[in-house]
């Protein structure tokens, strides 16, 4: 994962190493490069180990980084109890030990030296103890990163951790499900199979000769990559178990139950490369009795044309979230459109639904609407960091920015100048361009001329209400209620550059419509950009998911209404995308 410091630095107190002398966020913010690269631990030799007094207890390195939140709900959710680390000491008396890294290579490396935690994770692995290191924490395990680096890692692993290449086509971060090729009897994962995993990262160790007797799997994205390590007890995995559905529980469980014959085996699939992803999208708001409630608009008009003109009703947001978990859904996204302008941030209802999903669904949640500073009615200035730190304790492991990244865009558009003061900027340095998605919400302006309009025009499939062949797309803000003098073209890559890892590319012509996505619009934007772009608005049957996947570079496809109101389940979705030869998790 790429970002810098661990959390927002005006909300340290989601640290569960708080009662250690360490750095604060706000220290690492300001530390020089030149001291983080200086990174280096010397492997100690005189570090004793001792049973741990809570033999049902797992250990939990959290260092309060991005969403380990998720991580704690499958950790319960397989029946077991979480002691967190607090000094050195509570890692080599643990039993099993379990670090979920997140955050950047050098700033965690930083906080593990200068905590005495380096010392305690390299004696606590050299004694062969069990251990389980996530995404980062296999990372760290390293020599070395080139993530605003060189930075020196634990040096337990030879390789160095290195970027992906971008130049041959491949979109990064590489973010969804691919498959894994086991090498050697990795024990976690003798429950795979031929399935999918969830990963998301922008860096990755090679597999080489000098690492060899550690790699237990591989994954290709472009070249082939280190995907899971293991020797003796210590593992270790690029992709995210806790976010990898019953395959990834099955990876935990393993792991917490080395010996037991009680694992029920997955069924088999077919996976070979990365799939296709479907999302399920849930645009939550209050309705006019302050319930919050999962709805669909049409062209955005989410209210029922009736007398009583109340708020389309579609169900409860947790209770949709676990269902379309269960059927399928390989990722959840959603969008509060509902403006709590005057709550507290502690307060903000979307936070308790994102803490209540994220205890049974175990695939990504992203949540969208909001993200931006604001001040709330007693007066209280929050940034668009704090709000996104407070979603990604309450379970978010991405967050979508709208009309704040427009203003954004048109400021950089402008200046030409990277701040670092806008919400992507900020958001993305501290957790990671992967956890930043873009919604990006336009209209069709058609044009007779393509020289017409400074922005970029394209030839349109279906010719405008006049006979134009042309059509450039206005970006909007606030619901989609305000045109902004931006195109979706120039907003994609301005948004790319300030630090975007993904997009979600909304078409207000197309929403509700039921007639397909804007195939013109996608394939603009998904050729603009090196970054994944998820097509949104439009869907009503599943040949618009083969289509859109055939005839643009989306990454994945997102629907609402359809599967809200049951006319086309999820399964259905990617029984035809298999069909049609388009490789999706099952």
């Amino acid at each position: 994962m790429e970002a810098a410091p661990f959390a927002s630095p005006s909300l340290p107190s989601s640290s569960k190493l708080s009662g250690l002398s360490y750095l604060s966020s706000s220290s690492l913010i300001s530390l020089p490069k030149n001291d983080l690269r200086r990174s280096k631990f010397k492997s100690p030799r005189n570090l004793s180990v001792r049973a741990s007094s809570n033999s049902d207890a797992v250990t939990l390195l959290d260092y309060g980084a991005g969403n380990v939140r998720s991580v704690r709900n499958a950790i319960r959710y397989l029946g077991f109890e979480i002691k967190d680390v607090q000094t050195p000491a509570d890692i080599l008396n643990a039993n099993r030990l379990i670090f979920p890294g997140v955050g950047a290579f050098a700033a965690a490396m930083d906080v593990l030296n200068k905590t005495g935690m380096a010392e305690a994770l390299c004696a606590y692995i050299e004694k062969d103890r069990p251990f389980l290191g996530i995404c980062l924490g296999l990372q760290l395990l390293f020599e070395s990163s080139e993530e605003n680096g060189p930075v020196n890692g634990l040096g337990l692993i030879p390789g160095v951790v290195g970027r992906f290449d971008s130049s041959n086509g491949f979109r990064v971060p590489h973010i969804g499900w691919n498959a894994l090729q086991v090498a050697k009897d990795s024990e976690i994962l003798d429950d795979i199979g031929n399935r999918h995993v969830y990963f998301v990262h922008s860096y990755r160790a090679m597999p080489s000769h000098e690492n060899k007797e550690w790699v237990s799997s591989i994954c290709n994205y472009g070249d082939d990559f280190i995907a899971s390590i293991r020797r003796g007890n210590v593992h270790a995995v690029q992709f995210h178990p806790e976010k990898s559905g019953d395959v990834g529980l099955s990876v935990l469980r393993r792991f917490l139950l080395p010996k037991s014959s009680m694992t029920k085996k997955p069924r088999d699939g077919k996976a070979s490369k990365l799939a296709k992803r479907v999302i399920a999208c849930l645009d939550v708001r209050t309705n006019d009795k302050g319930d919050l409630v999962v709805t669909k608009g049409d062209q955005y008009d989410v209210r029922e044309h009736t007398k009583e003109n109340e708020v389309r009703n579609l169900g409860k947001p947790v209770e949709l979230a676990g269902q379309y978990y269960k059927d399928g859904a390989d990722e959840v996204s959603f969008l509060n459109i509902t403006g709590f302008r005057d709550f507290p941030l502690g307060d903000l209802p979307m936070l308790q639904v994102l803490r209540f999903a994220s205890e049974n669904v175990f695939v990504p949640l992203t949540v969208g609407g909001g993200i931006r500073d604001f001040t709330d009615a007693n007066g209280r200035h929050y940034s668009s960091l704090e709000v996104a730190s407070e979603y990604f304790r309450s379970g978010a492991d991405k967050i979508s920015i709208g009309s704040d990244a427009v203003y954004a865009a048109e400021e950089y558009l402008r200046t030409k100048v990277k701040t670092g003061k806008s919400s992507i900027e900020q958001i993305s340095r501290v957790y990671g361009n992967q956890a930043v998605v873009v919604s990006i919400d336009p209209r069709r302006v058609y044009l007779k001329n393509p020289n017409d309009m400074e922005f970029k025009a394209v030839r349109v499939t279906s010719p405008g209400p006049n006979g134009e062949e042309y059509a450039w797309y206005q970006c909007t803000v606030s619901g989609g209620r305000e045109g902004r003098p931006i195109g979706a073209y120039e907003l994609a890559k301005a948004v790319e550059a300030l630090g975007a890892g993904e997009i979600l590319l909304n078409c207000i012509d197309c929403d509700g419509q039921g007639k397909g996505f804007d195939i013109d619009l996608i394939k603009l934007i998904s050729d603009a950009v090196s970054i994944p772009v998820i097509a949104s608005s439009g869907a009503g049957v599943v040949e618009h998911f083969s289509e859109v996947f055939t005839q643009t570079n989306a990454s994945a496809a997102l629907a609402a209404g359809i599967f809200h109101r049951k006319e086309v389940p999820i399964q259905s979705v990617k029984e035809h995308l298999l069909k049609e030869g388009i490789e999706v998790r099952i």
